[in-house]
């Protein structure tokens, strides 16, 4: 064997290789810096509303814009919102920070704990209410609003949960009713042009489904998810541009 001529191929090899490698993190990373926009990215109308409003966006604005439906669910268990099951064991709340070892720790008691993501925004450090909110994923991508695994906690441990679930009900027309959705800078322009109060930080947007209840019935639209640094919360529904917010009225542009 010419061990000079192998050494020659595999030192190629490795470089084509680190060349491919190099390649695909930068695009990885110039995917990831393209995901997001800033304030900046605001039309100039928007931001001097912002600036005689004193808002602040700190959050990053998604620049996804994706093709979605309308879709509908049913509860599977119309008492789902007040049933409360305690666990056999507690379990430490320093895991809500740890995914992976969390679903482990609850796999047993929550089978579907693989579809929840835990939600920041409607679990701050300091809750009131003992509980932090997990989000079921739709088609493993999108957030639903109403629909929450909550893990209660007491003694820096879970000790009870509450899960509402649902089923999806087959739609017909699913196919047809493909729309693309408004994009988040245009979510965000209606908001801070007539419905954010002076002097609202706006903390995170996030695209997702948002819907009513009508008889255990769940009708839900895309929708962005604005969170106030306050608490408050506002959506917009990414087809329609119609503003709901749950501390008031539903309110058209």
């Amino acid at each position: 064997m010419d061990w000079s001529r192998a050494k020659s191929v595999l030192i190629l090899a490795f470089l084509i290789l680190n060349i491919i490698l190099g390649y695909q993190l930068w695009l990885d990373v110039r995917e990831q810096l393209s995901s997001n926009l800033d304030w900046t990215s605001l039309p100039e109308d928007t931001k001097k509303q912002m600036e005689m409003k004193l808002i602040q966006v700190q959050g990053k604005i998604p620049s996804e814009t994706p093709a979605l439906i309308e879709r509908t669910f049913q509860f599977v268990d119309e008492e789902q919102d007040t049933k409360r099951v305690d666990l056999p064991a507690p379990v430490s709340s320093q895991l809500i920070f740890n995914e992976k070892e969390l679903r482990k720790a609850l796999k047993d008691e929550v089978p579907m704990i693989e579809r929840y993501v835990f939600d920041p925004a409607t679990s701050p450090p300091t809750s009131p209410d003992g509980v932090f909110r997990l989000q079921y994923m739709l088609d493993n991508k999108w957030p639903m609003f109403e629909v929450s695994l909550e893990l209660f906690y007491a003694n820096q441990n879970i000790v009870a949960y509450r899960e509402n679930k649902v089923i999806e009900l087959e739609s017909k027309e699913k196919a047809d009713k493909e729309q693309k959705v408004l994009p988040a800078t245009n979510a965000l322009g209606i908001l801070i042009e007539k419905f954010l109060p002076t002097g609202s930080v706006v903390k995170e947007i996030k695209l997702g489904y948002h819907g009513q209840i009508y008889n255990e019935t769940l009708v839900t639209a895309p929708a962005w998810r604005i969170v106030l640094e306050s608490g408050d919360i506002y959506f917009v529904n990414a087809i329609s541009a119609e503003v709901y917010h749950p501390k008031g009225e539903q309110q058209k542009e």
